[in-house]
């Protein structure tokens, strides 16, 4: 995990967004008001997601359906509810690790800094609610819903969830 978040890191210091090619793959695999969320997220979101979507498509074959590859191209969609950049991202990722999952997220009832770390913790479910507005695919919602639900508690197929986690902490 940590190597994951140190690659995520250093990646999110190169300036720009993904390439031409890349970016029209993207946005064919969404649906025009996805593709609106889509190009609000910063460059270097926009080329992990691609990556991620990229190892999904690749460990799922026909299985990586355009809701699937929604899932892994806006997971992390929720993230700008909480406006905090690279290095915000980093402090709070960092608290959420002293603090606790569920104190981090009780953040959300403060102010300031503190609550937009709350608000970055619960990004999966804010995500889901930015994508049922946008009208996706009732599977793409639960996708990035459930991306940190534990098995048992999932109505997302499990092994869907399994695969976009793992390409996300590739």
């Amino acid at each position: 995990m940590a190597g994951h978040l140190v690659k995520r890191f250093v990646g999110s210091l190169r300036p720009g967004g993904p390439s031409t090619v890349d970016g029209a793959w993207a946005e064919d695999h969404l649906r025009p008001a996805e593709v609106e969320l889509w190009r609000r997220q910063g460059g270097s979101d926009r080329r992990h997601v691609i990556g991620v979507a990229r190892r999904v498509e690749q460990a799922l074959g026909e299985e990586a359906t355009r809701p699937v590859l929604a899932a892994a191209l806006l997971h992390d969609i929720g993230k700008l509810e909480s406006g905090l950049g690279t290095y915000g991202r980093v402090v709070a990722t960092l608290s959420v690790g002293l603090a606790g999952r569920e104190t981090a997220a009780a953040w959300v009832l403060t102010r300031g800094f503190t609550r937009r770390v709350g608000l970055y913790v619960q990004h999966e479910a804010l995500g889901a609610d930015m994508l049922e507005l946008a009208a996706s695919d009732p599977l793409t919602v639960a996708l990035v819903r459930e991306q940190s639900v534990v098995p048992h508690d999932r109505t997302a197929p499990s092994h869907l969830l399994d695969a976009l986690n793992a390409a996300d902490d590739a």
